[in-house]
């Protein structure tokens, strides 16, 4: 059978799931019904050797025994110089086959074959270096216990808080000194530490360590860092930071493992670069005003810095929790591990097959491999595994996931929408929380009313089942089949769109919570003058103007409620409302406000606007000393070039001083000499 043009191997593992293979051919849309193996790894691993000489790409329904497939390839390259293949691995005994449902899911089993049928995407990479630098910074003999563990791996300094004393070793094998880390930045190869209090230990120490005088603070780099205190750690989110590492003084198992690891961070590492960044897209700042500051509100381990008019991201910190793309209303932090086309094209072809080979009442599990793959691996052997319906969906960090996702999820026909996300990481998932409040107050806004999207935070299988298997239906949706195409924003408007023409209750303006990335601007017009300051600070253009005319225009749609027209209004006339108008006038420019230009009182040229201009009537006419007197008030009113000569017409030309003294020359004085008589 063949899927996207990929040979498709399917084995029922040992008969422990019932597969049809006409069924799956037909859910599948195949021209040829599978042949259902039994024991693909083992016992007819020479039919995996058939289908691979044959070259074409594959797919094989196993993951468990993916390392002895990839192992078979490779023999066979080297024995008789075969090609070898591009093979992809489709878990379908723990997320199907193994549940109480088995016989009902052949749908799902459809949809998880052809979603591992599709092309991955390429995944960029940064690359970091460790010599083997380390600092050990902790208390007293555990510290130099550490230290004395690793000098034969790494090159090791040890700092000591010193709140204990310390017996000096008998041999001065690492260097010692005392001190207090008071501020660390950097990664694996790159960290910079600075110590206060910092001083050397003395050779002439007797019954406890001394040290010399402090030298006050002190900066210092290294390739690694691990840290014995038990206090405060040095960075946040301290279990995301690459080289740095802090295990529990108080558990000896832990500061073990934490030996083990950090003993093989040496050498050149490469990291998936998880987020792409398009500075011409932030909304962060204008002219040192701040705007959106989404991103940096979430961002749990520090990577996101401010930078002028945009944000800066530091790949090498980044843990790739992929909240600031979830919260970016613009798409200027896209998430690619893997990109969001990639993820939507799965999320298509995933709940179409599964649409198209019979099933309803889809749900969409979201999980990332580490957390959510156990504990559906153990409802699987242990319980009754995941209800037929449940399709799961895995992705590299469930707080990856935004609006854009979600909603597109309803509208390819997702009955429900379940985000599985690690109890142990719940402070990481403030903006996956505020996305998923986002989904439901769309969804019920259009009449499909609450429950539709839902964080769980979940650690025990058992719960995991319970919850899957007791949740009840709801009202079907009307699927779409819409390509993703084009910007984060354009594919949240037409699955939204979708959503709309299809509601039940379909509202034509939606309101939103606090933070939501659509919505419109409310402008006091009798306190707007025109200025236009905000046209200027807007990052998206949903604010525009008239070269020929006052005027201020505005395009809900394009409003991604940043605020930065809001901070630069000068007159603070201008109001945020968070909200989804589904109607033509959000899609098109609508006039806030407009005036006839303001003529020069003197010639009648247009220079301005007129609410501008008696604004600054008002502020300066007879509260300025140049501008007392009906005369100096009607400069204001004049254009750039009448005002001028008005000034030197009247004399009041400003700044002006008193005539300069004629200088005197040779000759002046030859002519005052000629008029004196010659006394003789």
């Amino acid at each position: 059978m063949k899927i996207n043009g990929k040979r498709v191997l399917v084995c029922s593992c040992e008969a422990t799931m019932p597969l049809d293979a006409g069924a799956l051919a037909g859910a599948c849309g195949a021209d040829q019904a599978p042949v259902v193996h039994t024991q693909l790894c083992r016992a007819q691993i020479d039919r995996f050797r058939r289908a691979a000489r044959e070259g074409d790409p594959m797919v094989v329904a196993c993951t468990q025994e993916a390392p002895l497939f990839l192992e078979t390839l490779e023999a066979m390259e080297e024995e008789d110089g075969t090609p070898v293949p591009t093979v992809a691995f489709a878990n379908i005994r723990e997320r199907a086959g193994w549940s109480a449902q088995a016989s009902d899911a052949t749908p799902k089993l459809a949809a998880l074959l052809a979603e591992a049928a599709l092309t991955p995407a390429e995944i960029p990479t940064v690359s970091m270096r460790s010599e083997g630098t380390c600092l050990v910074y902790g208390h007293g003999e555990a510290a130099l216990e550490a230290a004395r563990r690793l000098r034969g791996r790494l090159d090791v300094t040890v700092l000591l808080t010193g709140r204990e004393e310390t017996i000096p070793p008998p041999v001065a094998d690492v260097p010692v000194f005392r001190g207090t880390v008071v501020q660390a930045k950097g990664h694996i190869g790159a960290f910079e530490v600075v110590v206060d209090g910092y001083a050397a230990a003395m050779p002439s120490s007797r019954a406890a360590l001394a040290f010399e005088a402090p030298r006050g603070r002190t900066s210092s780099r290294c390739d690694l860092i691990l840290d014995l205190t038990g206090d405060v750690p040095l960075f946040p989110a301290p279990g995301r930071r690459d080289g740095y590492l802090r295990p529990d003084p108080r558990n000896p198992a832990a500061v073990q493992e934490a030996l083990f690891d950090i003993a093989d961070l040496v050498g050149e590492f490469d990291k998936p670069r998880y987020v792409d960044f398009t500075a011409a897209l932030c909304a962060h700042s204008r002219s040192r005003l701040t705007g959106c500051t989404r991103c940096l509100d979430v961002c749990p381990t520090g990577a996101i810095t401010s930078a002028g008019d945009t944000v800066a991201i530091d790949p090498h910190v980044c843990a790739g929790c992929g909240s600031c793309s979830s919260v970016c209303p613009t798409g200027a932090a896209a998430y690619a591990v893997p990109p969001a086309s990639t993820l939507l094209e799965r999320l298509r072809v995933l709940l179409g097959t599964y649409r198209r080979a019979g099933g309803s009442g889809a749900v969409l599990l979201v999980h990332d491999a580490r957390h959510g793959d156990g504990l559906v691996a153990m409802s699987a052997r242990f319980g009754r595994g995941l209800p037929a319906r449940v399709l799961p969906f895995a992705v590299e960090t469930t707080t990856q996931v935004g609006i854009e996702f979600l909603s597109a999820a309803l509208a390819h026909g997702a009955e429900r929408v379940v985000l599985l996300v690690d109890p142990a990481h719940l402070d990481e998932t403030v903006g996956l929380e505020a996305q998923a409040a986002l989904a439901e107050a769309l969804a019920a806004g259009l009449g499909y009313g609450e429950g539709r999207v839902r964080v769980l935070a979940e650690a025990d299988p058992d719960g995991l089942e319970a919850l899957l298997h007791g949740l009840p239906a709801l009202a079907p949706t009307v699927p779409s089949d819409f390509l993703a195409i084009g910007t984060r924003r354009t594919n949240t408007r037409m699955a939204l769109g979708h959503l709309h023409a299809h509601a039940p209750a379909p509202a034509d303006v939606v309101p939103l919570p606090d933070g939501a990335p659509f919505g419109r601007i409310l402008v006091d017009v009798e306190g707007c003058t025109l200025c236009l300051s905000c046209v200027g600070a807007c990052p998206t253009d949903a604010l525009g103007d008239d070269p020929d005319k006052p005027k201020l225009t505005f395009r809900e749609d394009a409003c991604i409620q940043c605020g930065l027209c809001r901070n630069t209004c000068p007159e603070k006339v201008i109001a945020l409302e968070p909200r989804l108008a589904f109607t033509p006038e959000a899609r098109g420019m609508v006039t806030i406000k407009e005036e006839e230009p303001f003529p020069c009182v003197r010639c009648g040229k247009a220079f301005g606007s007129r609410s501008s201009i008696e604004r600054v009537v008002a502020k300066l006419a007879d509260k300025h000393w140049m501008f007392q007197g009906s005369a100096a008030i009607d400069r204001i009113r004049m254009c750039e070039d009448c005002r001028v000569a008005s000034q030197f017409e009247e004399g009041a030309v400003p700044l002006a001083t008193a005539p300069r003294p004629t200088p005197r020359t040779t000759d002046d004085y030859l002519r005052e000499r000629a008029k004196v008589p010659d006394s003789g």
